[in-house]
């Protein structure tokens, strides 16, 4: 097998080479979906949390959704400018360095004077809550080939249960203990799994010297080169985008008429998506043996019939939560079937394929957001209903424009 001298001088295995012939053990797997987890709750702690911090600042509840944007904003900046080096730095460093920010930011959050500081330390904590899509890459580059779709669909079912337990945890908290409760315990789990990803991960050497800014650039040819990454971060633009659509505005729908619920009512709409999570590493291992692209397609159209429901049942509650377990089956389900397309490409280009696709991803997110506090201060939940059903139309005419050229390009 191939050895790497380690930065001390020390022999290694090397990645590469054992992603072809060895598994992964459950344990590293199940440590790396928990980093995925607990990192990627900050970004959504802050949505059922919306209606208590304009009371504590006391300001309008409209003017509050910018909060939750700038944490979505500052996940896409970081993922431009800090994922990439995971292509050439060794990634266990990249994280510790992180998780030190997050940590940090977490803390500045907890102790905000002001809505302009809380606002920055949001933007600052989105900059540094980008380990799970330096730890997603890193499980794909360990996973033997047979296996990285398993690999990949566990790790991000661990990233997605955070997503979607954040609002549930972050309401119930806030309901007993207030706002900034949420972030001193964050900053706490955030210093137990540094350490815990410092003593276990595996430590690797760069795989390619290049300078940052060269780096930068060559994301520029990638896209060129690689059509399909073009296409999966549209798809990956448009169904985040739905989805931020839907857990935005529904905080504004359940606090007012006619159901006046508190934040930790509101928090569990975040348990019914997590079968939609679960769901997640079903369809990795489906992607092992189907087209991705098919399964795409298959998983949009359910986030599309989802926002139908949500127009004509968004006043009652079974109708919610059914729309809430199917856009979590449908948003998440075409999540891991385009990483999987992104995976299938060179293993050194990884880190840099899934920078711009996590990229467009979260600023599809932060534009979902946005357009979503608009949609509602407009024209209240129909509003949002509409605007997330143009997005999806609009993805499955991309969809189908694809299968429509290729069939072109064979004839």
């Amino acid at each position: 097998m191939p050895t790497r001298p380690l930065e001390n001088g020390a022999q290694i295995p090397s990645l590469s080479a054992q992603s072809g012939q060895t598994s992964l053990s459950n344990g590293l797997v199940f440590l790396m979906a928990l980093a995925c987890c607990l990192c990627a709750a900050n970004l959504y702690y802050i949505q059922p949390l919306l209606v208590s911090i304009a009371q504590d600042f006391s300001v309008q509840e409209s003017s509050v959704g910018f909060i939750a944007t700038l944490s979505q904003l500052g996940y896409a900046l970081g993922l431009l400018l800090i994922v990439p080096l995971g292509d050439v730095l060794n990634r266990r460093d990249l994280i510790t360095i992180s998780l030190v920010g997050v940590c940090l930011s977490c803390i500045a959050i907890a102790l905000a004077p002001s809505m302009i500081f809380l606002g920055v330390m949001t933007l600052v904590m989105g900059v540094a809550t980008v380990v799970p899509q330096i730890v997603v890459p890193f499980a794909a580059s360990l996973a033997p080939a047979r296996e990285r779709g398993r690999v990949v669909g566990a790790v991000m079912s661990g990233l997605l249960i955070g997503v979607l337990l954040a609002r549930t945890i972050s309401g119930f908290v806030n309901a007993h203990l207030g706002w900034r409760a949420i972030y001193w315990i964050a900053a706490v789990l955030m210093a137990l799994l540094l350490i815990s990803l410092r003593l276990l991960l595996p430590r690797e050497a760069p795989r390619e010297k290049m300078h940052y800014l060269h780096l930068l650039q060559s994301m520029v040819r990638l896209l060129r080169r690689e059509p399909v990454l073009i296409e999966v971060s549209i798809f990956g633009a448009l169904t985040f985008g739905v989805f931020q659509i839907f857990w935005v505005t529904l905080t504004f729908l359940l606090s007012g008429a006619p159901f006046h619920f508190n934040s930790d009512v509101i928090g569990l709409f975040g348990l019914a998506g997590v079968a939609g999570a679960i769901t997640a590493s079903l369809v990795g291992k489906r992607t092992d043996r189907t087209n991705p692209r098919a399964i795409t397609g298959i998983m949009m159209a359910i986030v599309l019939v989802t926002y139908i429901i949500f127009w004509l049942c968004g006043q009652w509650i079974p109708g919610l939560i059914i729309g809430v377990l199917l856009l979590d089956l449908g948003s998440q389900g075409a999540h891991i079937s385009n990483q999987a397309r992104i995976y299938a490409r060179p293993a050194e280009n990884h880190s840099r394929l899934n920078t711009i696709y996590m990229f467009s991803y979260f600023v599809g997110g932060t534009l979902g957001s946005a357009l979503g506090t608009t949609a509602w201060s407009l024209s209240g939940w129909s509003g949002a209903c509409m605007l997330g059903l143009a997005m999806m139309i609009i993805a499955l005419g991309v969809y189908l424009l694809g299968i429509r050229r290729a069939r072109t390009q064979s004839s």
